[in-house]
């Protein structure tokens, strides 16, 4: 009769195990399924956990579309990756500069031709302010050659050849600030590959995340000024724990954002391009890290 008991109570515990583990199987598939991927409205996006790279979402990630000023990301890495860069070094800010910013209507750091600024001040006022002047300033000091079309033209060069070290398969630069001279395009998941790269710079992290900044600058007679930047992503102001990473847009381009954040010990990097507005980039970003977050 003890004998008979004991497997009757065998069987109830058998049994009530493996409902359990059915029971949590269920739940858990549940849990999963209530975190659907997002709809967003921009036709590309792409997300990834930085610190494995894996993929936490898709859409159109290889399709080459126009990247607009996100392109400044690549600017940046390749001044940042010269041998012996001195950040402190200055340059003197040329009528070309602003000369091609009134030519193109793009948007400016407001460089003061006869000024000298830094490599580091360039750089703020490339990324935040987005300056296509800044742009300019850096690519005419890091290009090589004895013309200003050639050190360009060196410039755009090493931006692409970057491109292919990162394995960018869908990338092409034709400039160096995003003003596509007809082919200068990327994807969101060569972007993100991109912005993941480039935020192993110390320097690179500290200027992207910045909201706004003075930078005492030296004038033309040997006094000095104070350049204002406030960033565009606002994105470090209305997402907790953003971290970077830059804007873009344009007539081609739409509204383009290559994102960061970081929360506990999880960074979520990602890009979506061709936004149809910039309400509806702020919203998809804002879809697009929650979901990363809650993989």
């Amino acid at each position: 009769m003890l004998t008979s008991t004991l497997g009757v109570r065998r069987a109830v515990t058998v049994s009530l195990t493996a409902s359990a583990v059915l029971a949590g199987g269920l739940f858990a598939g549940q849990a999963h399924a209530a975190t659907p991927a997002p709809s967003i409205t921009a036709p590309g996006g792409f997300v990834m956990n930085n610190g494995t790279g894996t993929t936490l979402y898709g859409k159109a990630a290889d399709t080459r579309r126009s990247t607009g000023s996100t392109t400044k990301i690549m600017t940046a890495k390749v001044v940042l990756a010269q041998r012996g860069l001195n950040l402190d070094a200055k340059v003197t800010v040329q009528k070309a500069y602003s000369d091609y910013i009134v030519a193109k209507n793009a948007s400016s750091a407001r460089l003061i031709v006869g000024d000298k600024v830094t490599v580091r001040q360039l750089l703020y006022g490339l990324m935040l302010p987005s300056g296509c002047d800044a742009a300019y300033a850096l690519a005419d000091k890091f290009g090589t050659g004895t013309t200003r079309d050639a050190r360009i033209k060196s410039f755009i060069g090493k931006m692409n050849d970057e491109a292919r070290k990162l394995g960018m398969r869908n990338t092409h630069f034709d400039s160096f600030d995003g003003i596509s001279n007809g082919s200068n395009y990327s994807t969101p998941r060569d972007l993100t590959k991109l912005a993941s790269s480039a935020m192993k710079d110390a320097t690179f992290r500290t200027v992207v995340k910045t909201k706004s900044t003075s930078q005492k600058v030296t004038t033309k007679s040997g006094g000095y000024r104070y350049m204002s930047w406030t960033n565009t992503n606002k994105l470090l102001s209305t997402y907790s724990g953003a971290i970077g990473v830059k804007t873009g847009s344009g007539p081609q381009a739409k509204y383009c954002l290559v994102f960061a954040a970081t929360r506990g010990s999880k960074t979520v990097i990602g890009a979506v391009l061709g936004a149809p507005s910039e309400a509806n980039r702020a919203a998809d970003v804002k879809k697009l890290l929650d979901y990363g977050f809650s993989r």
